[in-house]
């Protein structure tokens, strides 16, 4: 069996939940929801425009505004944030599937820790536990008594922060707000309803639902994108699990053409092809998405799948990039069509639009942008703007 690639490319939309129109009231239930079939949402602390995670729920909810999410994670409660492949908000009810990750990361970051680290965190992780057991929450600034020099980085960690990272890292500590993006932890039973706090299954338990909530998300995936979904089992535990289910006959191999027509095998359901079917057929509007977005984020994937080639150049110098420091890719119905750089400008309270970038072969006519105007509208009121304004010599051609 082989999926044409605008079949690929419809399943593969429809589970990350661009396929259908962005309706929604993008609070509450609603919200949890989106991020549940999503299975998480990246936290990134860039903010040309908004901060990635509020990005990705926007460009699906335009009625979401990023208290919505604030009222999941620290009153509700019902998610909460961890790692993925990288930091994340997660549905709450996923939590004790996290027990692997804890328990994983207890023997490994003692080991790589102690020697990236300026030494002797272990020996603080105790007084860290003691000091948020008696005052509450607290930040990495308010641990510890060490001389608090240094870069910041995380390479340059004081050995009382790295305590409390470690310390979140395996569980002990669960992360209860944030006061303008800087995490405060507390104890994990203050944060983690008790029941999924202390439910931990066996391994394989865990290794089974982290592997089937993978595939399911994607759609079709090799066994690296299975595993690397979550960034908590390894290739060979991936590996080994599709091997079980082909030869149970609860998935297939299936072939996926390619942008440039070739063919790769991937697993997926036995209902793929009734999946892909029945998936529908994008809406033809523009959408912005964050550089972060689920569906983007391997960038190889979206390169085969898409044809578009994205790589963000945050840490390229200037003189070299090719695009810009923070460029964000245009959806429109099932292609990615062009890319944007945007951001706020406090001097005059509007969403500044510094260039535009069609791909090769997409005109870029007044329909067009009607279209990305009504975006952009969106996205100011979205980011508190008052309007929106083009640079001189915005529309670029296609690199």
């Amino acid at each position: 069996m082989t999926l044409s690639n605008s079949d690929a490319r419809r399943l593969f939309l429809h589970k990350h939940a661009l396929a259908e129109p962005p309706t929604g009231s993008g609070k509450g239930a609603d919200l949890l929801d989106l991020i549940t079939r999503l299975g998480f949402v990246q936290v990134d602390s860039v903010r040309t425009i908004e901060r990635a995670h509020h990005m990705i729920l926007f460009s699906r909810r335009p009625a979401y505004r990023p208290q919505n999410l604030d009222t999941l994670l620290e009153q509700d409660r019902s998610a909460f944030e961890h790692w993925t492949h990288d930091a994340s908000v997660i549905p709450t009810e996923f939590y004790p599937h996290w027990h692997i990750r804890f328990k994983r990361n207890d023997a490994l970051l003692r080991k790589r820790w102690s020697v990236w680290r300026r030494g002797g965190f272990e020996d603080k992780l105790q007084a860290v536990l003691d000091q948020i057991t008696l005052q509450g929450g607290c930040g990495s600034g308010d641990v510890g008594d060490e001389e608090k020099r240094g870069s910041g980085g995380w390479w340059d960690w004081h050995p009382s922060k790295t305590a409390l990272e470690f310390l979140w890292q395996t569980g002990q500590l669960a992360v209860s707000r944030r006061e303008q993006f800087r995490k405060v932890f507390d104890l994990t039973n203050r944060v983690i309803p008790e029941q999924l706090a202390q439910t931990t299954p066996p391994e394989t338990e865990s290794i089974n639902w982290l592997c089937n909530a993978a595939l399911d998300r994607l759609g079709f995936a090799t066994s690296g994108q299975i595993a690397a979904f979550w960034a908590t089992i390894s290739a060979a535990e991936a590996r080994a699990w599709c091997e079980t289910e082909l030869t149970s006959g609860r998935i297939i191999q299936i072939g996926i053409e390619q942008h440039d027509g070739t063919v790769r095998k991937f697993f997926a359901r036995p209902d793929v092809e009734t999946q892909a079917t029945e998936a529908p057929q994008p809406p033809n509007r523009l959408r912005i998405l964050s550089p972060f977005d689920p569906a983007l984020r391997d960038r190889k994937r979206a390169e085969h799948l898409f044809g578009f080639h994205y790589r963000i150049e945050i840490f390229t110098p200037a003189a070299k990039r090719q695009y810009g420091y923070y460029v964000f890719p245009i959806l429109e119905g099932d292609r990615l069509v062009g890319r944007i750089d945007a951001a706020t400008d406090k001097t005059d309270d509007s969403l500044r639009v510094t260039a535009v970038w069609p791909e090769r072969g997409v005109a870029w006519g007044r329909g067009r942008q009607t279209k990305l105007e009504a975006e952009l509208a969106r996205m100011a009121r979205f980011c508190g703007q008052s309007g929106v304004s083009f640079a001189d010599g915005w529309m670029r051609s296609a690199k």
